[in-house]
């Protein structure tokens, strides 16, 4: 699966006020840190920085709420369209869109 999540934009740029770890990841999700670390695998919601899972809030809210097409714009580098800059918002983070994006 890693090269399909080389293609995702998630966590780029990398802002470490986006970031959350396994555990309050899990936490916010009521789920275990292996059911987030897979997630973040299999949908894109995180990725290793210095060994270590980062958890994107802005991904893993939109997961949560099902709002499946928002996602696959974050994931696709889109950081202007309205759904996905209103998940941001939500957390009071600025939307930059990753400069390799399509």
């Amino acid at each position: 699966m890693t090269g399909a999540l080389d293609r995702y934009f998630v966590l780029t740029p990398y802002d470490p006020d986006e970031v959350m770890t396994l555990q309050q990841a899990a936490a916010r999700a009521r789920k275990s840190p292996g059911t987030i670390r897979n997630w973040c695998e299999s949908e894109g919601l995180g990725r290793r920085i210095g060994g270590e899972w980062c958890v994107s809030k802005v991904a893993l809210e939109m997961y949560l709420d099902g709002e499946k097409r928002a996602l696959g714009r974050y994931l696709s580098g889109d950081r202007e369209s309205n759904d996905v800059v209103s998940y941001f918002r939500r957390f009071d983070l600025r939307a930059q869109r990753p400069l390799n994006a399509r």
